[in-house]
């Protein structure tokens, strides 16, 4: 390749190479199942089972057959999780033998792998992989490995024995970190770990499904492939394109040779363009509850809710009244606030999911026929609770703003942490707002909730801004300004009269700065103020 494309012409800092198919070459060995069978077949007499050595290849094959699948399954997901260990002998290479047999296997299940990989195929080293190293070295370009893998113990001894380790600042194997490609936290790992970004590195792999979509989800700064088996022919079609297609390793040896380093590119001229004043915002985030619409309670709904849920009980054997039932619904929702005390507001934030909410909450001290019922009917319980808890109206000035936004092209996304995001979407469109708002993320669908900078940076990706050009309007700052703040929307409001006392914002104003708001507002219209230099005049809500 003596003319690279212009995505090879930048030095990398960092080189992540694909395992199999880019530095190392894999045959199968003809006879390399039988050879495994053998291994396994000694590893259970050991234990006193004397295991037919037919059944033992039928299990083998049928396994290796749907782990096959599986990959490419996993392949077509945008963040796949590896399978442990354990549940790759159990539910696969030994899910035709019986207990005995696939407890013992199951308990050996990494060193199984470890030993299967090199009895299954031969492993050589790809050609020009040592001069691309050694390029990579003479360079000051650091490398990483980035594999799928079942065994990142035996990569790692082939590794060693073909005496490539000194040449790899850290190797990043799927069974060992938990995810496998295309999940692009491989890549952006190995990048962290070398002490750059994914947008410095070139990522070299052999398949289009996996590596091409990882490293573009990663957003390396170029995604390069070397051919081997199935390089030409993915299991189903992908989208996204490699900047370059090599046969071997060795083609890349001078691309990255003639590239040129960071220090060589002229940086961009300064912008020295006056800061903008006020303007409305690139989209628009709202909470819904005690933004969109306020709620007041409706009794008479809840106890006719209460009295149906009795009446089903009754009809699988479970005789009870609707007093006990709207007891058995406190007893849960207390439940769940003590499961949402015990989970810190940091870090992944989990919701509940309504079969937890129902079968382990709400009936964790009933006859197991009634908690089957609850958690049979768990979705459908929690749409007519959620409709039945509180009758929802518009906030004052709401369609006013949401109508500006649509006359500007201003996207619209609510983000909420909700009961039930169905219910929460029948409100709009009863309203007649659901049109003027382009994406939902609701808490009980994300499966995170507020203040999870996931459900944010969720709106964010669906409209496809960036968020430093977001407003976010909520009405709890702990939860609403903290999740913006976290996600990185540039302006926060709060707008008073929804869950948060006025003492509540005010102390916010002099707080934490993650819950730290940059605008408090009295009513939703206010927001139009806020988005011109001189206040617009409002015409009276007709909400």
């Amino acid at each position: 390749m003596d003319n690279p494309p212009p995505p090879l012409l930048l030095r990398p800092e960092a080189l992540l190479l694909d395992f199999g198919g880019v530095v190392f070459q894999t045959r199968k060995r003809p006879d390399g199942r039988a050879a495994v069978v053998r291994h396994l077949h000694g590893v259970l007499a050991r234990a006193g089972h004397d295991v037919a050595v037919e059944l033992l290849r039928g299990s083998l094959d049928a396994g290796l057959a749907a782990l096959k699948d599986w990959k490419n399954a996993a392949g077509r997901r945008r963040t796949p999780e590896e399978l442990d260990h354990r549940t790759i002998w159990v539910d696969f290479l030994a899910s035709d033998l019986d207990a005995r047999a696939r407890e013992v296997l199951a308990g050996d299940a990494a060193g199984l792998l470890a030993a299967m990989s090199p009895l299954l195929s031969e492993h050589e080293v790809r050609p020009g992989v040592r001069d691309l190293l050694a390029a990579a070295r003479d360079l000051g370009v650091r490398v990483g490995m980035v594999s799928n893998a079942h065994s990142g113990r035996s990569h790692r001894a082939l590794v060693r024995e073909a005496g490539l380790e000194e040449y790899f600042g850290v190797q990043v194997y799927s069974d060992e970190v938990g995810v496998r490609k295309p999940h692009p936290e491989m890549i952006r790992l190995a990048a962290r770990a070398l002490g750059t970004a994914p947008e410095r590195c070139w990522y070299v792999g052999d398949t289009q499904d996996r590596d091409v979509v990882a490293g573009r989800r990663a957003g390396v700064g170029a995604v390069v492939l070397t051919r081997h088996h199935h390089t030409d022919t993915p299991p189903y079609p992908v989208r996204d394109r490699a900047d370059a297609v090599l046969d071997t390793p060795e083609g890349l040896v001078s691309p990255l040779r003639n590239s040129r380093p960071v220090s060589a590119v002229p940086s961009p001229a300064p912008d020295h363009r006056p800061p903008a004043g006020r303007r409305p915002p690139g989209a628009l985030l709202l909470d819904q509850g005690g933004v969109v619409v306020l709620s007041t309670p409706t009794p008479d709904a809840w106890n006719s809710f209460a009295g149906s849920v009795a009446e089903r009980l009754g009809r699988v054997g479970y005789a009870t009244t609707p007093d006990a039932v709207a007891a058995l619904v406190r007893e849960g929702r207390d439940r769940y606030r003590a499961w949402k005390a015990g989970h810190p507001d940091a870090g992944p934030i989990p919701e509940i999911t309504p079969r937890e909410f129902w079968h382990d909450m709400v009936g964790r001290d009933l006859p197991e026929r009634a908690r089957a019922l609850l958690l049979a009917e768990s979705a459908q319980l929690t749409l007519e609770y959620a409709r039945s808890k509180s009758r929802a109206a518009p906030r004052h000035g709401v369609r006013e703003v949401l109508e500006f936004c649509a006359d500007r092209a201003i996207p619209v996304a609510i983000v909420s942490n909700t009961v039930c995001g169905r219910a929460a979407r029948e409100e709009l469109d009863r309203f007649g707002l659901d049109h003027l708002v382009g994406a939902h993320v609701y808490s009980d669908e994300l499966g995170r909730r507020k203040p999870d900078p996931a459900t944010v940076r969720a709106a964010v990706t669906a409209l496809g801004v960036d968020p430093a050009d977001c407003w976010f309007v909520g009405d709890k700052p702990w939860r609403d300004v903290a999740a913006a703040h976290a996600a990185g929307v540039g302006t926060a409001v709060v707008v008073r009269g929804g869950s948060a006392d006025d003492d509540e914002i005010d102390a916010a104003l002099t707080g934490p700065p993650e819950r730290r708001p940059q605008h408090v507002i009295d009513q939703m219209h206010d927001l139009l103020g806020l988005w011109a230099d001189t206040p617009l005049p409002l015409t009276p809500s007709s909400t």
